[in-house]
């Protein structure tokens, strides 16, 4: 089955660049695949523009599929130091390509700095894959609430070395892949009519370039190509004994690199030099010599000329049918992440009732609201269940349950439960689950008790909440995933978790979080009536996300104010839990 695959770099592609060089070698070998790839990418073309606009207005008038490069604008310097925003128009094409695209992967590249292929990995809705590129782009860690962000969106992160791969786990921890280079491999190439050596032009290195220039006094029947890669600047000093078998060339592309390479009797590489010349070098059949010395780089040069280098061997992994093959597999290792989706409802014939998933009562020890006050008012706003799960604690939910009896109002008996690595809710359950264990054995002992697994406010960072890597590895622990909490600061993570949601096809929740009586109700679920876990789950697949925010500070101050009363209360020996917040 072939996948619809989003590519996204931050570089210009209508100028070179090694990571577009990489970002092409992606496209063609998930080609040859028989995949589908689009190419997202700014450009300062300005044919590659209207190409680009041309394409989207396809997609949006007739629906027709982003295929090849789309160029979304015009390009902006991405470093960390630039402080250049993404002008507004790309931003929209951008969210607009991944919207209405369809695709199944979003693969971003080098998402590490503030560029277009962060705001991809923000917006996408489908499965998200990073490759870092560079590890003098990390230089600086990033923040912690972008490193969480990033994260959060990520189902594969991946590298193109593996010194690459230690520098990005340093700054966004995780398990890398190191995916090839993907070189085309060309064979070898003509004998050379003349005796010829290409040298690596390193700004950094230019004691080896002289040591091979000097050596090449010695050849009289050979010269020398100094090839400038990465930077393109800087010339070697060339001796005017051998300026006439010297050039200087600079590769812009693959293709010049191909050409120079080409017939080379070697190549002598700089020690910290560019790895995908070495592969396109050996691709060529060119014989590769690493001068980590001066005199090593003497040393290569006269032993080319005399022949003593042995001849190249197969280039090995690293051409495009590996590159091909690594990121199909790894694509296709990610699509079980998403859950299928649901059959036709089966509870069709059932009435529609509203149902606030998440809420407190007297029993937790921040809450003041009285467990029979919470029922009357329930019914009294028109709710048709609730799920009472006040925290660490499960005697409150046991008697709402015990005094609903006889009512039409439903009650789902449940606890909000602090583990080591934040707060998870377990709904349907029969006894209070202990306090201060993993997530992994909380998880466990509400399974054991054939409950559900409700994640609450899974990315407000002003609560405790799973880590990015938490989440992403009990995914297929997960029941329900509440995208609306009514007492939230901020609306962005409500918007987080509903498109962490929407990514996996998980089950979506909403509640109130109340602590308060008029806090009730203002984040629910539209839903079939249910009587069982089971028919719960179902009815959730059919279900409608219901927000009907007040103030939070308004809230917030009932609460302070019930809290501040029960104190004074227990000062003076007066039981004041039944106080109504007005």
């Amino acid at each position: 089955m072939s996948l619809r695959v989003c590519l996204v770099t931050p570089f210009a592609w209508s100028q070179p660049h090694e990571v577009n060089e990489h970002v092409a070698a992606c496209a063609e070998a998930l080609g040859r695949l028989g995949h589908r790839v689009a190419i997202l990418a700014p450009s300062n073309s300005a044919r590659e523009l209207a190409a680009g606009r041309r394409a989207l207005r396809l997609l949006e008038r007739k629906g027709r599929p982003l295929e090849g490069l789309v160029a979304l604008g015009p390009a902006v310097p991405v470093s960390r130091r630039s402080s250049v925003g993404i002008p507004v128009g790309m931003r929209a094409n951008l969210q607009f390509a991944l919207s209405a695209g369809g695709f199944d992967v979003v693969h971003a590249h080098e998402p590490g700095v503030p560029s277009l292929s962060y705001l991809a990995l923000r917006d996408a809705d489908a499965l998200a894959v990073a490759t870092f590129h560079s590890a003098e782009r990390l230089t600086h860690p990033p923040a912690k609430k972008q490193r969480e962000r990033l994260l959060a969106r990520l189902d594969a992160l991946t590298a193109t070395s593996q010194a690459v791969a230690e520098a990005a786990r340093a700054r966004f921890p995780g398990e890398y892949r190191v995916l090839p280079l993907g070189v085309a491999s060309v064979g070898a190439g003509p004998a050379p009519a003349e005796q010829r050596i290409v040298v690596e032009w390193s700004a950094d290195e230019r004691a080896t370039v002289r040591a091979a220039l000097k050596a090449l006094a010695a050849q009289p029947d050979w010269r020398i190509d100094v090839l400038r890669t990465r930077p393109r600047t800087g010339r070697p000093y060339v001796p005017s004994a051998v300026r006439e078998r010297v050039r200087v060339l600079t590769a812009l592309d693959g293709r010049g690199r191909t050409a120079s390479l080409a017939g080379a009797a070697a190549l002598v590489a700089a020690p910290d030099g560019w790895e995908r010349l070495r592969a396109e070098a050996a691709a060529a059949g060119v014989p590769v010599v690493v001068a980590a010395t001066a005199e090593a780089a003497a040393d290569a040069v006269t032993a080319a000329a005399e022949g003593r280098l042995p001849a190249s061997g197969p280039a090995g992994a690293g051409g495009l049918d590996d590159l091909g093959r690594e990121l199909d597999a790894l694509y296709r290792s990610l699509q079980g992440r998403r859950r299928p989706r649901g059959p036709v409802d089966p509870l069709a014939d059932r009435p529609w009732i509203l149902a606030d998933l998440h809420m407190h009562t007297e029993h937790s020890h921040d809450c003041s609201t009285p467990v029979a006050d919470l029922l009357d008012h329930a019914e009294a706003i028109g709710l048709g269940a609730i799920a009472v799960t006040d925290h660490n604690v499960f005697a409150g939910a046991q008697e709402a349950v015990r005094l609903a009896a006889g009512r039409d109002l439903i009650v789902i008996p449940g606890e909000e439960v602090k583990t080591d690595r934040g707060e998870v809710i377990g709904l349907f359950i029969q006894e209070q689950i202990p306090r201060g264990m993993s997530m992994e054995e909380t998880i466990a002992a509400i399974r054991d008790q054939g409950g559900l697994v409700y994640v609450p406010h899974p990315f407000d960072r002003l609560h405790a909440i799973p880590r990015p890597e938490t989440l992403h590895r009990l995914l297929g622990e997960i029941d329900v995933f509440e995208v609306y909490n009514a007492r939230l600061l901020f609306e962005a993570y409500n918007d987080e978790a509903l498109r962490f949601a929407r990514k996996y096809n998980l089950l979506m929740g909403a509640g109130s979080d109340a602590h308060v009586l008029p806090g009730v109700g203002t984040g629910i679920v539209r839903m079939r009536a249910f009587e069982t876990s089971e028919e719960f789950l179902i009815s959730l697949r059919s279900a409608e996300i219901v927000r009907r925010p007040k103030s939070l500070l308004y809230l917030q101050g009932l609460k302070w104010v019930a809290q501040a009363r029960e104190r004074r209360g227990r000062g003076t020996g007066r039981d004041t839990r039944r106080i109504r917040a007005r």
